[in-house]
C-alpha cells in the first residue's frame, strides 16, 4: 500500500509540475503578445517574437503528445545506442524537458523585445518572405529586389501553422514506377494530381529512383533490379533505364515547365553513390557489383583510352587477348589502390555515372528548356578520401544549373572512435567549409541549394541537450560560405505532434530538433538575421578567392589519404580572413584566370599530363604557382611525368613543405596588398586558431566583420584596422557598441560594423 501511495504521490507531482510548466509558458506567451502589440505601435519589426510565439505553441502541443505517448518515445530512444539504457527515463522526462525549453526560449524573447522597446538595443527589419514571390537570379534568390536566404524542413506537414514561419517550399515527387504500362502510360492518379497542381510557391522536383515499374523485370531482365539498399535500385547501364526515364520525363516535365514549384530545379537523384570496393572479404558500405552492361561499357572505354591491348596488359600486368576478354573483380579490393587497374576502374565509374545524369538532364531540357538540374550530392564523397563511389563532384556541379548537395556538420557522435577534429574544434567543419569552397570554385555564379541539411542531426550525430548556439554557428557559417537555400533534416512529426509514420522506426528521430524548441527557434532567428543583412552576406559569398588550392582527381584516386593532405593546406589557410578557392585542370581552362592570384600545389604526386599542361598554360599567361618538391612527379599510372613546369612569363616557386607553401602564400598576398584592411588576432588556450572570419565593405564604406568561433575553447580577439589608431565596433544585429577585444565562446558569432 505504501508503494502504491508513494507512486500516486509521484505521479501527482509530475502532473502538477507539467501543469505548472505549461501554465507558465502560456502566461509568458500572453506577456510576449502584449509586448508585440506595444512594439508594433512603434513600428518595430516583431517577426522574431511572432516566430517564437508560434514555436512555443507548436512545442507545447508536442509536449502534450509526448506526455501521453511515453511508450512510443521509449521505443524511439531505445533505437539510439547512446540513449537506449536510459530510454524509459528519457521518454518520461521528455515532455517537461520540452516545456522547460519553451519557457527558456520565451524568457529570452521577452527580455530582448523589452530592451528593443525601451531603445536599449535596436531591431533590424527582416522580410517575412512570401515564397510565391521569390525568383532565382544567378547566384541569388531575390525577394522585393533584395537577396534572401530560404529554408524549410524535410517531411514537414503542409499546414499553415508551420508554413507561416518555418518555410513554404513546394515541389513534386516522381519515380519510375509511375510508368504504369510499357507503352509509357503514366499512373492516372499521378497525372491528374500533376495536371491539377497550381503554380504554387518556390520549390523543386524530386526524382526518386527507389522503385521500378512492375513490368520492367520481365522486359529488361531480373537483373534490372540491383543495389536495392541504395537510392538507385536499378541498373543505370541497362538500356531499359533510359527507356523508362524517357517515357516518364516526356510525360510529366511538360506539366512542370515554367511553374513556380519547379523553379528551384529538378533534383536528379537523392544522395547518389555507386561504391564498388572491398577490403579482403569485407565489402565496404553500400558497395556492390555491376552488370554485364557496365562491364561492356568499361571494355569500350578501356579500348578508347589505351588504343591497343598490349598497352593495357603492360600497365595492368595481364595477358588478355583483346579488350573483349578483359575481366575485373568487382567490388575491387583496396589492396589494388595506386595500381593502373584501380585507377582505370575508379575513373570509369565516375565517367559512366556522370554520363547517366547528363542523359537525365538532356531529357528534362527537351521539355523544359529553362530547366535547372541539381543532385543531392553528399560533399563528404569529395572532402573524404574514398574515390570508388562514382561521384565526380566537379563534373556534376559544372553540369548542374544549381549547386546541389546535402552538406553536413557534426559536434558529437553516437559511436566510433575519437575523431581528429575533436582535439581542436567544437564541431567538424571540414565538409561544410571545404566542400562549399570547392563547389563555389567550380560554379561561382549559381545558387547553392542544400536539399538535405545535416547540421542539426544525423543518424550518428545528435544531442537532445544541444546548445542552440551550435545551430546559429553552423547556419551562419554555411551562408557565409555560399549556401542560398536549404531543406533541413528534419520535421518527423505529424501536425498533431505524433511521430510521423516515416520516422516511427527511424534511429535518427530521438534527440533530434523536433524535441528541441530552442534549437528549432534558433534556426529561425538566425535566418531572420541573415535576411536582414543579406547584401553583406552575399558580398561575403562573392569574395574573390585569391589563393587556389590545386585539386587533382588523379592523386585523389591513387592515394590512400589525399584529401587529408588537401585539407592540411586548406586548414592552414582557413583562419586568415581570406576566402580560399580551388583550381583544377578544368577550372583553369574554363574560368577567368584573373579571378585569382596564385595556385598552390601540395602533396599532389599523381597528375595526368593535361593537368600539368593546364598549370603550364596558367604560368605562360603570367600566373603564379607555389609547388612542393614531391608534387607533379608521376602520371595516373605511377610512371614518371614527361612534362615539367617552367616559369616562362609567370612565377614558379618551388618549396619543401605544406607549411612553407602556406607561409609564402600569405606573404605573397601581403606583398600584393591583397589581405583585408581589418586584422583579427586570436588567442586561446589551445594555441591553434579557431575563429573563422570574413570582412567586406557595406554601402556606407564601413567594414562589416563576421567571426564564428569553431574552436574548442574560448577565444580572445583583438580587432584592428590597418592605419587606424582608434576604431569602434557596433553589433549589427543589436545596434549597440561592443568591444574590439571580445571573448567568444565556442559556437559564438560576432557580427559587427567597424566605424
Amino acid at each position: 500500500m505504501k508503494k502504491i501511495f508513494l507512486g500516486c504521490l509521484l505521479l501527482l507531482s509530475f502532473q502538477f509540475q507539467a501543469q505548472t510548466l505549461e501554465k507558465q509558458a502560456k502566461e509568458k506567451i500572453k506577456d510576449l503578445e502584449k509586448l508585440i502589440k506595444k512594439a508594433e505601435k512603434k513600428d518595430i519589426d516583431v517577426l522574431k517574437e511572432k516566430t517564437s510565439v508560434r514555436t512555443a505553441e507548436v512545442f507545447l502541443k508536442y509536449a502534450n503528445w509526448d506526455e501521453k505517448n511515453i511508450e512510443a518515445n521509449t521505443k524511439a530512444f531505445k533505437l539510439v545506442r547512446k540513449y537506449k539504457d536510459n530510454a524509459v527515463k528519457m521518454a518520461k522526462e521528455l515532455a517537461d524537458f520540452e516545456r522547460k525549453d519553451v519557457n527558456k526560449m520565451l524568457d529570452k524573447a521577452i527580455e530582448e523585445i523589452t530592451l528593443v522597446t525601451k531603445g536599449k538595443i535596436e531591431r533590424q527589419t527582416s522580410p517575412n518572405v512570401d515564397w510565391k514571390k521569390v525568383s532565382v537570379d544567378g547566384d541569388q534568390l531575390t525577394y522585393k529586389n533584395k537577396p534572401v536566404f530560404l529554408t524549410d524542413y524535410t517531411w514537414k506537414p503542409n499546414v499553415s501553422e508551420l508554413n507561416e514561419y518555418y518555410g513554404n517550399q513546394d515541389g513534386f515527387f516522381i519515380t519510375p514506377s509511375y510508368v504504369a504500362k510499357e507503352d509509357g502510360t503514366i499512373h492516372p492518379s499521378k497525372m491528374k494530381e500533376l495536371e491539377n497542381k497550381p503554380d504554387g510557391s518556390l520549390g523543386f522536383i524530386f526524382l526518386n529512383h527507389k522503385s521500378i515499374p512492375k513490368w520492367a523485370p520481365a522486359k529488361y531482365g531480373d537483373n534490372f533490379k540491383m543495389r536495392e539498399d541504395t537510392y538507385t535500385a536499378y541498373d543505370i547501364d541497362n538500356p531499359g533505364a533510359r527507356e523508362i526515364q524517357t517515357k516518364l520525363l516526356g510525360a510529366v516535365v511538360p506539366h512542370m515547365a515554367g511553374k513556380k514549384f519547379s523553379e528551384l530545379g529538378y533534383m536528379l537523384c537523392n544522395e547518389p553513390h555507386f561504391f564498388t570496393q572491398k577490403t579482403g572479404k569485407k565489402v565496404a558500405w553500400a558497395s556492390g557489383g555491376v552488370s554485364q552492361f557496365t562491364i561492356d561499357k568499361f571494355k569500350v572505354w578501356l579500348e578508347q583510352k589505351h588504343t591497343n591491348i598490349k598497352a593495357l596488359n603492360t600497365l595492368w600486368g595481364t595477358n588478355f587477348k583483346n579488350f573483349d576478354a578483359v575481366t575485373i573483380e568487382l567490388p575491387i579490393d583496396t589492396s589494388l589502390r595506386g595500381t593502373p587497374m584501380w585507377y582505370d576502374w575508379s575513373f570509369f565509374n565516375m565517367y559512366r555515372v556522370t554520363a547517366w545524369y547528363q542523359f537525365l538532364k538532356e531529357e528534362i531540357q527537351k521539355h523544359d528548356k529553362e530547366a535547372k538540374v541539381h543532385l543531392k550530392i553528399m560533399p563528404n564523397l569529395w572532402t573524404d578520401n574514398k574515390r570508388v563511389h562514382g561521384i565526380d563532384l566537379e563534373a556534376l556541379t559544372d553540369m548542374s544549373g544549381i549547386i546541389g548537395n546535402d552538406s553536413g556538420a557534426i559536434n558529437n557522435h553516437m559511436w566510433g572512435k575519437k575523431e581528429e577534429w575533436e582535439d581542436h574544434y567544437a564541431f567538424d567543419w571540414r565538409e561544410l567549409c571545404m566542400g562549399f569552397d570547392f563547389m563555389k570554385s567550380v560554379s561561382p555564379n549559381k545558387v547553392n541549394y542544400n536539399t538535405e541539411l545535416h547540421y542539426l542531426s544525423t543518424v550518428k550525430s545528435r544531442d537532445l541537450y544541444q546548445d542552440p548556439a551550435y545551430a546559429r554557428a553552423t547556419f551562419w557559417l554555411a551562408h557565409i560560405y555560399g549556401m542560398t537555400a536549404s531543406q533541413i533534416w528534419y520535421w518527423p512529426r505529424e501536425a498533431d505532434g505524433a511521430i510521423s509514420r516515416k520516422a516511427q522506426n527511424d534511429k535518427g528521430y530521438a534527440g533530434s530538433n523536433n524535441q528541441q524548441p530552442r534549437v528549432t527557434n534558433e534556426v529561425s532567428m538566425t535566418m531572420i538575421d541573415l535576411n536582414a543583412n543579406s547584401e553583406e552576406i552575399m558580398a561575403m559569398q562573392r569574395q574573390r578567392k585569391s589563393l587556389r588550392v590545386f585539386y587533382s582527381k588523379t592523386s585523389a584516386i591513387n592515394k590512400n589519404k589525399h584529401m587529408d593532405d588537401v585539407f592540411e593546406l586548406y586548414e592552414g589557410l582557413h583562419f586568415n580572413g581570406v576566402s580560399i578557392g580551388f583550381a583544377t585542370k578544368d577550372i583553369i581552362k574554363k574560368k577567368d584566370n584573373n579571378s585569382w592570384d596564385a595556385i598552390l600545389v601540395s602533396k599532389t604526386e599523381f597528375v595526368k599530363e593535361d593537368e600539368v599542361k593546364a598549370l603550364q598554360t596558367y604560368l605562360n599567361n603570367g600566373g603564379t604557382v607555389f609547388v612542393d618538391k614531391i608534387s607533379l612527379q608521376k602520371n595516373e599510372y605511377g610512371q614518371p611525368i614527361q612534362t615539367q613546369l617552367k616559369a616562362t612569363k609567370g612565377k614558379l616557386v618551388v618549396l619543401n613543405s605544406t607549411k612553407e607553401i602556406e607561409h609564402k602564400a600569405m606573404e605573397f598576398l601581403e606583398h600584393k596588398n591583397l589581405l583585408p584592411e581589418v586584422v583579427v588576432e586570436e588567442t586561446n588556450s589551445f594555441g591553434t586558431k579557431g575563429c573563422v572570419w570574413r570582412v567586406v565593405k557595406n554601402k556606407k564604406g564601413n567594414h562589416v566583420l563576421s567571426v564564428v568561433n569553431v574552436g574548442k575553447s574560448e577565444a580572445t580577439l583583438n580587432v584592428s584596422v590597418k592605419g587606424k589608431k582608434q576604431i569602434k565596433c557596433k553589433d549589427i544585429i543589436k545596434g549597440i557598441e561592443v568591444s574590439t577585444t571580445p571573448v567568444l565562446k565556442p559556437y559564438e558569432v560576432y557580427f559587427v560594423e567597424i566605424e
